[in-house]
């Protein structure tokens, strides 16, 4: 299989528009709640993860459907302005781009989200060593799975019709993993590996799991294990910070960081990203990264490290 342009890494799957909306609480039943901030930014798992890659100065295109619209044409501007390749960017006519609308709590931290999917892609473009692949864009790299790579999955949002063999890089969240492969435990540290074990059985590669504010776990292809803490950081807001995550994973084995030293550079740019009201604006590039993951600390499964819980930006 010959390898793509520059060595590239292709991510499929979503791409939309999100409006956030900044208030003091979440708005109950029939109530009006004066917003502190509106603010419009492209977003979806896939297209998020393949602009913190170009942050990083790494080679990506992104494969995915949107619709022949204003939102459509404003995804597009902002990925090219980030110097995300569009070429496997199909335009639907007839079809409208996927939008999200996220609710940010100022008292709470927490978020809503109302999202109308959009158009899908419907065949894996092939030539690339690494295919990083969402919910939406997992069937179609599931069908071309041949013609790629290696496959890296997201499986934050539970990915329908999830098979385990084949997959190289498999990343959900701590519920999706214990959900698919867990055993009776009380959901912490020894619980998700012995969850990540059980996932290699059935043929997954190299398992990292996002904890949200508490970090990451992770096993290894050779059995080694790792627990990276999150890092100590303002958080405005954890919109998209698992797909920055995913995205600089896949930089950082392509920049050759190897396995432990991708995860602790992607817990930290996760963090980072918590920064920014949006999904986006906060990913940090590979030079502030780096700086702080040299204090990030890295523990056995045994002795996980910990940092204030009231300031941890979430992969």
């Amino acid at each position: 299989m010959a390898p793509a342009t520059d060595g590239a890494i292709l991510c499929i799957g979503a791409a939309s528009m999100d409006t956030v909306a900044v208030v003091d609480r979440m708005v109950g039943a029939d109530e009006r709640v004066v917003a502190e901030t509106i603010v419009h930014a492209g977003g979806g798992p896939a297209a998020t993860a393949a602009v913190a890659i170009a942050r990083w100065g790494v080679p990506v295109e992104l494969a995915a459907a949107v619709g022949d619209d204003d939102a459509g044409r404003a995804v597009l501007d902002g990925l090219e302005a980030e110097g995300v390749g569009v070429r496997h960017v199909e335009r639907r006519r007839g079809e409208t781009t996927a939008q999200s609308v996220v609710l940010v709590s100022r008292d709470t931290a927490s978020r809503a989200l109302l999202t109308r999917p959009g158009p899908t892609l419907r065949e894996l473009p092939a030539g690339y060593d690494w295919v990083h692949c969402d919910q939406a864009g997992y069937p179609a790299a599931q069908a071309g799975r041949a013609r790629a790579g290696r496959l890296s999955l997201d499986d934050g949002n539970a990915v329908a019709g999830f098979v385990p063999a084949g997959v190289d890089l498999y990343v959900p969240t701590a519920e999706v993993l214990l959900r698919r492969f867990g055993a009776a435990g009380d959901g912490g540290v020894l619980a998700l590996l012995d969850a990540a074990r059980a996932a290699t059985v059935e043929g997954v590669g190299a398992v990292v799991v996002t904890r949200g504010g508490e970090g990451a776990v992770a096993l290894d292809p050779a059995g080694d294990e790792l627990v990276v803490p999150a890092v100590d950081v303002p958080v405005e807001s954890t919109l998209g910070a698992g797909d920055v995550f995913h995205g600089a994973m896949l930089a950082a084995l392509a920049l050759g960081h190897g396995f432990a030293g991708s995860v602790r550079l992607a817990v930290v740019c996760a963090g980072l990203s918590c920064r920014g009201l949006d999904g986006r604006s906060a990913i940090p590039g590979l030079a502030e990264t780096l700086r702080l993951t040299t204090t990030t600390t890295t523990t056995s499964a045994g002795r996980p490290a910990t940092v204030p819980a009231t300031q941890k930006g979430r992969p």
